[in-house]
């Protein structure tokens, strides 16, 4: 999408939140021996309160109105019986629609304490995000994203998985430009225009490198080769003057 009007952008906005609180609300709630299901059903409640449409559900069918990734999974975890342990790094992914616009946003939990190097990684993959967004600007090369975040990362001794990227959204959950990398990419020749609304979302990791499912489920997504993997996501919008966050819960 890209943004011609300010209705459009409060229409972002509006939806950005929503997604923004439900995920702290959700977030909030982790504790040792609750289900992956069990923070869907706050998701899920407070999508509706809003009057929000989880997008994973209505538009690809996917069974649980977020995605929760816990330690191994990095990406599109199915919510369930499994229950969150003391330790646990748990990945929660909410985009939703209301009234014709989506917004998409994630981060890494801790439940409770965890060991030191797994704080650093959450620390840092949150700052390999704010560092991609800072790139977001009318007339910049989208690989720009991509090569900020890869400097970031190889000067910390970390990977970045390469296979799964951000995305053009807003008035769909995926649209052009679509599979934007937040790695180095040679290749990637498009550039930011003014109003284009994305995500930014790198996936760093202590040593994996690419996405992959398991056999009998097609959802849940693992790194390859296994390593402990953090997400840190906004929607923004680019601007002549930088980058306008709408995934922010207040």
């Amino acid at each position: 999408m890209t943004i011609t009007k300010q209705e459009e952008l409060d229409g972002l906005r509006a939806i950005g939140r929503i997604v923004a609180r439900t995920m702290h609300q959700m977030a909030a709630a982790i504790e040792s021996g609750i289900t992956t299901a069990e923070l869907d059903a706050i998701g899920s409640a407070a999508l509706e309160r809003e009057g929000a449409v989880s997008a994973p559900q209505s538009a690809y069918g996917f069974p649980g109105a977020t995605c929760i990734s816990v330690n191994e999974q990095i990406a599109h975890g199915i919510p369930g019986k499994r229950a969150i342990a003391a330790g646990d790094l748990v990945n929660i992914d909410v985009s939703a629609a209301k009234d014709g616009y989506f917004a998409d946003t994630g981060a890494t939990f801790r439940a409770g304490r965890v060991r030191p190097a797994l704080e650093r990684l959450c620390q840092d993959g949150e700052r390999a995000m704010q560092i991609g967004i800072a790139q977001v600007r009318h007339d910049r090369p989208l690989a720009g994203i991509g090569t900020a975040i890869g400097r970031f990362a190889k000067a910390r001794g970390y990977t970045l998985i390469r296979n799964l990227a951000s995305h053009g959204t807003g008035r769909a959950l995926h649209e052009e430009p679509e599979a934007v990398p937040t790695w180095p990419d040679r290749h990637e020749r498009r550039r930011i225009h003014k109003g284009l609304v994305l995500t930014v979302e790198p996936f760093l990791s202590r040593g994996g490198e690419w996405a992959r499912t398991q056999r009998g489920d097609d959802w849940t997504l693992y790194s390859d080769p296994p390593a402990p993997v953090v997400q840190f996501e906004h929607t923004v919008v680019a601007t002549r003057g930088g980058p306008i966050i709408v995934t922010l819960a207040a």
